[in-house]
């Protein structure tokens, strides 16, 4: 079985750019994902260095720092401290604006956990206020930088898949009851933002819009379907039409039991290629061999099913597989780390910047409209 692609390395200093002094961190937030992006900056010793953590709870920011080599420090000492270049937020996603305005505001540079934020117009304040600064804005959103993706792209840039007239995206995922219990921000407008498109189908709404361009039209349904005391869906419908003309439907939710893995299919004049999970699971252009990668990687098991079970896998490995670098959780928040650090060196927008982030949340926005006023909704 041919590989697809060939997965990169840890990224080390390589152009005149890098070789400055690496960028200095301090990640706010000491919650669930802050181990991902803690680990992600510690391997880019050439590019970043992580100093220093915050948490509104206090013990939790000490336990953090002693874990992990950081120093403690106060939301307004770090914004006053000029040994710190940009700050990373991993707070609950209503926060994030408010937060991130003010970093740049103190001249730091800034990356936002997804969503960008809850609202459209929270969205556009952050914009404003980082277009003032004249500091480098990035969300997180990781997987346009797995490599299979990148392969994809590649070929889109170079039309090996003839014209787009079709995708179809799926994100069944499952989250448990005790899930949503685990915090009072789970699950809530004001912090949350939204439900199963909002939390967990934002990084494929994201790559969607990477890989496709803008939504022009849209029509959908949502609904809360399997979980008590939440504001927000677990289920969501929705058919779209992209400014390409391609035609599309997303389904998303975090109540299909047991999880299964995402799937982003593009279908176009004279081929398709399908996204399962982390990898390019299918590529078919026409005079070429058909390529399929049975499998999807550890963590997309897990991530699928809320981490309520192990990855089981079936699939028997080929010799150009074996000889594949793995890819694991967390390469892709560091590359994508790697490519903020060079876009502030060369002062210059990242890949995933604010436009992006504002552009993913603007989609989910208008799915929720149309399933309140049960008409399609353009976007403008």
């Amino acid at each position: 079985m041919p590989a697809f692609a060939v997965m990169s390395a840890p990224a080390t200093p390589s152009s005149a750019s890098e070789q400055a002094a690496p960028l200095r961190f301090a990640l706010v937030g000491c919650g669930a994902i802050a181990p991902t992006q803690t680990k992600a900056l510690q391997e880019l010793p050439g590019l970043a260095s992580l100093t220093h953590c915050c948490d509104i709870d206090a013990e939790r920011a000490r336990a953090f720092a002693a874990k992990h080599g950081l120093a403690v420090a106060s939301w307004p000492e770090l914004l006053a401290n000029p040994a710190i270049d940009a700050i990373t937020l991993c707070t609950p996603s209503g926060a994030h604006g408010t937060l991130a305005a003010e970093a740049l505001r103190a001249g730091k540079h800034v990356v936002v956990e997804k969503p960008m934020e809850v609202t459209v117009a929270a969205c556009d304040a952050l914009l404003a206020a980082q277009k003032a600064s004249g500091r480098r804005l990035a969300i997180i959103s990781q997987h346009r930088f797995d490599p299979d993706s990148q392969v994809v792209r590649r070929l889109l840039d170079e039309q090996a898949l003839g014209r787009l007239i079709a995708a179809d995206v799926r994100i069944p995922w499952y989250r448990t009851q005790e899930y949503y219990d685990s915090g009072d921000w789970r699950g809530t407008w004001a912090l949350d933002g939204g439900g199963c498109l909002m939390n967990q189908g934002i990084h494929t709404i994201d790559l969607m819009l990477w890989l496709l361009g803008p939504v022009k039209e849209v029509y959908a349904r949502v609904a809360t379907a399997a979980h008590e005391r939440i504001e927000v869906e677990d289920l969501a419908c929705a058919t779209l039409v992209f400014a390409n003309g391609a035609l599309g439907t997303l389904f998303g939710s975090t109540a299909c039991y047991p999880g299964f893995l995402v799937r982003l299919g593009l279908y176009g004049t004279e081929g398709s290629a399908i996204l399962e999970g982390d990898e390019l699971h299918t590529l078919a252009i026409k005079g070429r061999d058909t390529v399929q990668n049975v499998g999807g990687s550890a963590h997309a098991h897990q991530v699928a099913t809320g981490g309520t079970r192990k990855a089981v896998h079936h699939a028997e490995a080929g010799e150009a597989d074996a000889q594949r670098p793995v890819w694991k959780w967390g390469d892709a928040h560091r590359e994508q780390f790697a490519e903020f650090v060079r876009a502030v060196r060369e002062d210059r927008e990242p890949l995933v910047n604010g436009q992006s982030g504002r552009a993913a949340v603007g989609l989910i926005h208008a799915i929720y409209e149309s399933a309140r006023t049960g008409a399609p909704v353009r976007l403008s």
